[in-house]
């Protein structure tokens, strides 16, 4: 395992047997990001994968996920607004765009950028306890960090008026009911139930996940033939591993294939 800190904008992360787990390290604050955290995490996601990476957890210390961004840090940086959202939307897009599959684990509040960070990755395990808003409209601000284009995708377009004009908080069976969440678990479950994906993810093709990770996100912008054309290809790449002579190997063998990524 290789562990620590990043730096002082409150992450750390952490990679054991191919599970990467990057964790908001702020706990005082609720683990909320300070206005240069998110270059910070712009620059972590950006360096994934390295080699051997198959999964990325995604989780908060100290009892809560995420309480989105810190108004009351000041950052180092001159940029003005504009520019300071830009590497927010780029955070986002870049864990979005991420080939590792990736899982949100969530105990307590996951509110505001927070609660989009939760729904961005592929998965959200959460606790009974936590809870979820899009709460920017009670700071007075708009939706960010994806909200606009994750809700509606999500829970169609009038839930997601309802979440983001009111601001109203979740609770995790809400949350659940809704769409938002994919696994709700007690406290004391949350991680046997992360780590049950995790593992069905690791043990899984990495190529042929992160194609098709890809082809779903890119579901909404194309049209059917499109998409045809698009599997065909991710297909026949997957065809000429040996990862999809492994799984034909093995089922023939009646064994569990173990896959490669290449």
């Amino acid at each position: 395992m290789t562990a620590g800190p990043l730096d002082g904008n409150g992450f750390s992360l952490t990679r054991a047997d191919g599970v990467v787990t990057l964790t908001l390290s702020r706990p005082e604050r609720k683990n909320a990001v300070t206005a240069d955290g998110w270059k910070t995490l712009l620059d972590i996601v950006s360096s994934l994968p390295e080699p051997g990476d198959r999964v990325l957890v995604v989780t908060g210390a100290g009892g809560d996920f995420c309480a989105g961004a810190d108004l009351s840090a000041v950052g180092s940086r001159t940029l003005g607004p504009l520019e300071s959202m830009r590497i927010v939307g780029d955070a986002c897009l870049a864990l979005h765009r991420l080939a590792l599959p990736t899982v949100a684990r969530v105990d307590g509040v996951a509110v505001g950028a927070g609660c989009n960070l939760a729904l961005v990755c592929d998965f959200v395990v959460a606790t009974e306890r936590s809870r979820f808003s899009e709460i920017f409209v009670k700071r007075g601000l708009s939706l960010d960090f994806g909200g606009s284009w994750l809700l509606p995708r999500l829970i169609g377009l009038s839930k997601a008026k309802e979440l983001a004009l009111l601001g109203d908080i979740l609770s995790a069976a809400q949350a659940k009911e809704v769409g938002l969440v994919h696994r709700l678990v007690p406290v004391e479950g949350l991680d046997d139930a992360v780590n049950t994906i995790v593992q069905q993810l690791r043990n899984g093709p990495p190529v042929a996940i992160a194609g098709s990770k890809g082809l779903l996100n890119n579901a909404f912008n194309v049209t059917l033939q499109q998409a045809l054309d698009d599997e065909a290809r991710v297909q026949a790449h997957n065809l000429s591993l040996n990862d999809a002579k492994e799984a034909a190997m093995a089922f023939m063998e009646k064994r569990t294939p173990v896959f490669q990524g290449r």
